[in-house]
């Protein structure tokens, strides 16, 4: 009880203290306010990259293995995989009759191409090609309207599956289905819009493309292009299995001698985050070495204003020693003075950080603040509060109090 009653005495003085020198209270704040601003919005931003890109990288699939000409962080030069034999509709149906650990395997090709709906046409859109087998693979969901069946994708039907930014800029509130489009200048039905999916990295829309039959793709657009086979593991706890079985199977497909080097790249999802976290790793350190200074600049301040808080209260420390007041009743004043600072100065930091981080989300990149980004900001201001105060505090602590109540 005679704690929270030292406590509560000490808050009082503190707040006293402050609010009678006003003006050097605010600058003390200051490099904390900046510190706490800079702690803030790294994390909101590392946070808000994270999240974007755990949902950009879940387009491509925990438990899918893409067999490509071309390896997404390859060591190698362009020119080495520009040589390999491009991946074939033969190689994929050998792999899909062969492979026993996989739940369902399609091919897919690419290509850019206009799309039009009577007058309105948008540009560059992303013509997919692929088999029904698509939908099962990626765990595609449908915001209206169906998949292409195994007939229509074995027949190569005119049939087309749009994404949402196509069913935004064409429809609106109109329901698309049984409508027409033109892809390129070829004419298609539509039969179903795809769930909404964002964007990848921030860098393009996921929604920005139509899907057709594989076989309508190649008689439209041509079959001298390299696929990517894409195989949904049966199992992700054995995905690893997965991957050495797809290997032999495409070896053996591609006649590739023993012993000799793999002409095509197997690529997941992992590669991306092995990629990810070792740019961030980087741009975490240097962060932390940013506000780390900052943090530094403003504790040493608060340091500076404490010291002269307590040469200018010399005497007052003196009289409180003189009518019983023990060292560490001393040195708890200050040193809650030295936090009540710091914590306000955390207080505003945060204020003025999340219209700041949601100014960035809006115009730069993904930011978020969580709470726990907040009770951080709040911790790392008590501790530089304690840090700041304490040798102030030890030095009015330890004053003998003949010579305070002396001082002029």
């Amino acid at each position: 009880m005679n704690l929270f009653v030292a406590v509560k005495e000490n808050i009082i003085i503190s707040y006293k203290a402050i609010t009678a020198n006003k003006m050097r209270s605010m600058l003390a704040t200051l490099g904390i306010v900046i510190g706490i601003i800079a702690v803030t919005l790294m994390q909101t931003a590392i946070e808000g990259i994270n999240r974007a890109f755990e949902e950009s990288i879940a387009s491509i699939g925990a438990d899918v293995l893409y067999v490509q000409k071309f390896e997404w962080f390859g060591s190698e030069d362009f020119e080495y995989y520009r040589n390999r034999k491009d991946i074939t509709m033969q190689n994929y149906e050998f792999l899909k009759k062969y492979v026993q650990s996989a739940v369902s395997v399609c091919p897919s090709a690419g290509t850019g191409r206009s799309v039009q709906y009577g007058s309105l046409s948008l540009e560059n859109v992303i013509v997919l090609g692929t088999t029904d087998e698509y939908q099962k693979t990626f765990d595609v969901n449908m915001e209206d309207g169906r998949f292409f069946s195994e007939k229509e994708s074995d027949n190569g039907y005119p049939v087309v599956v749009i994404g949402m930014d196509v069913k935004n800029a064409f429809f609106g509130n109109i329901d698309p289905l049984g409508k027409p489009i033109k892809v390129g200048s070829y004419t298609f039905k539509i039969i179903g819009v795809l769930e909404k999916q964002g964007s990848m990295l921030g860098l393009f829309s996921l929604d920005n493309r139509v899907v057709i039959p594989i076989n309508r793709f190649f008689k439209l657009f041509g079959t001298r292009r390299s696929l990517s086979i894409n195989i949904k593991a049966a199992d992700i706890n054995n995905l690893d299995e997965t991957k050495e079985e797809v290997i032999s199977i495409m070896r053996k497909a591609r006649k590739v001698p023993l012993g000799g080097k793999d002409d095509f790249g197997i690529n997941q999802q992992e590669a991306f985050k092995a990629t990810y976290e070792q740019l961030t790793s980087l741009i975490k350190m240097i962060g932390l070495l940013i506000t780390s200074l900052s943090l530094v600049v403003g504790s040493v301040g608060i340091a500076n204003i404490m010291f002269v808080s307590v040469k200018e209260r010399t005497k007052e420390i003196g009289i409180r020693k003189a009518i019983g007041a023990r060292k560490s009743v001393i040195l708890l004043q200050f040193l809650i003075e030295s936090v009540i600072i710091c914590l306000l100065g955390g207080i505003i930091g945060l204020i003025i950080a999340f219209p700041i981080s949601l100014l960035i989300n809006a115009l730069v990149l993904p930011t978020t603040m969580p709470l726990w980004v907040v009770v951080l900001g709040l911790i790392i201001s008590v501790v530089v509060g304690i840090l700041a105060g304490f040798f102030p505090s030890y030095n009015a602590a330890k004053l003998d109090p003949v010579d305070s109540l002396r001082y002029e």
